[in-house]
């Protein structure tokens, strides 16, 4: 199955290439996917996180992208990245409480195509790593039909999936809250960090990666 998947990754980029325009997605689906039988330890990483005005892709927006990149099972903090989206719609207050971004903030921040282009150069031959897969990739391949016309493929690797499988494993029920990336860390031993901060949660889901890891080595496709 994970074969499968890993070969539907590569023809779906293959055949996407010969459609994307030229730019930022060209030059990212230009370069192949990971091989299955990469070790962890040598895999290239970038953890990504978004903040969005909203969860449905389609209606609501991408509001800002944070991520680093994960080398070597090293966080390489002077890769940090972290960028408000001057989105048309105004912010809606509810929303601002969780991610403390005002519309004064997005006034002042980048267009959706240049930060889109700059995550793109960044996981061009790499994994993308996330908490809560859904957002990222949903978010992500909808600034991609926006703004280039094609919906391309990704390959994540997602803390929440990761744990969810170990809990699953044990048989027993547990409370979904758990999944939580703050609740995760809390569990793990990790320092809590201020939340809803895109940068700062990528940094957090790197280090809580990098400790789920520590069990034993693994390869690539025994966790996408």
């Amino acid at each position: 199955m994970f074969l499968n998947r890993i070969f539907g990754f590569e023809a779906r980029r293959k055949r996407l290439l010969k459609k994307a325009p030229k730019g930022a997605l060209y030059d990212f689906l230009s370069v192949p996917f990971p091989s299955e039988d990469t070790l962890l330890s040598d895999l290239s990483i970038v953890s990504v996180d978004f903040e969005t005005t909203g969860l449905n892709a389609v209606t609501d927006k991408l509001l800002s992208v944070g991520f680093v990149d994960l080398d070597k099972q090293q966080i390489k903090l002077g890769s940090c990245y972290h960028q408000i989206i001057n989105t048309e719609d105004r912010l809606d207050a509810e929303n601002v409480k969780i991610h403390q971004i005002t519309d004064q903030q997005k006034s002042q921040g980048k267009p959706l195509r240049e930060v889109v282009e700059a995550l793109l150069k960044a996981l061009a031959g790499k994994v993308m790593l996330v908490h809560f897969a859904q957002i990222e990739q949903q978010f992500l391949k909808q600034a991609c039909v926006e703004l280039y016309g094609v919906s391309p493929p990704f390959m994540i690797l997602d803390t929440l999936a990761i744990a969810k499988r170990k809990l699953d494993q044990r048989n027993i029920a547990y409370d979904p809250q758990e999944l939580r990336l703050s609740a995760l860390r809390k569990t793990h031993g990790l320092p809590s960090y201020f939340a809803h901060n895109a940068l700062n949660d990528a940094i957090a889901t790197a280090e809580l990666f990098l400790v789920q890891q520590k069990s034993g080595e693994k390869k690539l496709k025994e966790l996408v």
